[in-house]
């Protein structure tokens, strides 16, 4: 076989190779714009069918009141939903650092002594299992601040997923590298600084996420549970108070905010742990390619 044939037959072998290469372009393609169109559509879908289920059944606007409706009320009541938007998103990023600080903290105390960890972790989970509105009580007893009862509950509900993640990831780190460490010399600090946390973040991105959501919920249920009210409150106060003057188009537009602001905090803090991840943990390279 001659050298133009053997070039001619390499290049029909590589067009099957290119048609298939192509063909997986194309299903990625499809697949990254299914990702947000398939859900924005069934978004709009849902919508729509509220809006005529409202108009068939002639639902009053205090049971059921139509999208327009729910959104015109965030337009003029902007002033007043925003400002509480704001507060309980005080409440959440701060109960938030504070379980961040306090769980990467305590897991760290928790790897350097066996000790500690058998004797401080029951507590941890007695806090977790135990549900807020049960707590609450002895809070709203001890506690005088308003702010800090609601930042108190808040960061019980975020603290145990930063805790218990952040402790698994911290000894989670393989064996043989902990040996090799230790015949080199390191130090404990040196082990946790070089080995122990960088092993552990993905675990603790992982309960960032999760704690993120629950600061949120906290935030809101704990401001249900004390009932607060007044100009400086949060959304949940303006939920109770739309719920007792039936203006359901304002319960419903403080209920939308909540979920977008719970649907942008998980994406946040998303992007965050694949900025940090991409290059090196499994978990983010597969989401990148």
């Amino acid at each position: 076989m001659s050298f133009t044939d053997t070039r001619s037959h390499a290049a029909h072998e590589e067009v099957p190779i290119d048609a298939e290469e192509a063909r997986r372009a194309r299903a990625r393609r499809l697949e990254k714009t299914g990702r947000w169109l398939f859900p924005m559509l069934i978004m709009v879908l849902a919508i729509i069918m509220w809006d005529r289920i409202c108009v068939w059944n002639e639902i009053p606007r205090y049971i059921l009141p139509r999208p327009g409706e729910v959104l015109a009320t965030l337009i003029t009541d902007r002033g007043l939903l925003f400002s509480s938007l704001l507060t309980t998103l005080k409440i959440t990023f701060l109960s938030l650092l504070l379980a961040v600080l306090g769980g990467v903290g305590l897991s760290v105390l928790f790897t350097q002594s066996k000790w500690v960890e058998m004797s401080f972790f029951p507590f941890a989970v007695i806090l977790q299992v135990t549900p807020i509105v049960a707590i609450f009580p002895l809070i709203n007893i001890y506690v005088d601040n308003q702010t800090a009862k609601l930042l108190l509950c808040a960061w019980i509900v975020a603290f145990f997923p930063i805790l218990s993640n952040t402790t698994l990831g911290l000894n989670s780190v393989d064996r043989n590298l902990l040996d090799l460490f230790k015949l080199n010399g390191a130090s404990r600090w040196q082990t946790l600084w070089h080995l122990r946390l960088p092993a552990s973040m993905p675990y603790f991105l992982g309960g960032l996420k999760i704690a993120g959501g629950l600061a949120l919920i906290g935030a809101v249920v704990a401001e249900f549970v004390a009932g607060t009210s007044g100009q400086s409150s949060g959304l949940a106060s303006r939920i109770i108070e739309a719920g007792y003057r039936l203006n359901a188009p304002r319960l419903f537009a403080a209920l939308i905010l909540i979920s977008f602001t719970g649907i942008l905090i998980f994406l946040v803090l998303t992007w965050i742990s694949n900025r940090i991840l991409r290059r090196w943990h499994e978990s983010a390279l597969k989401q990148e390619h």
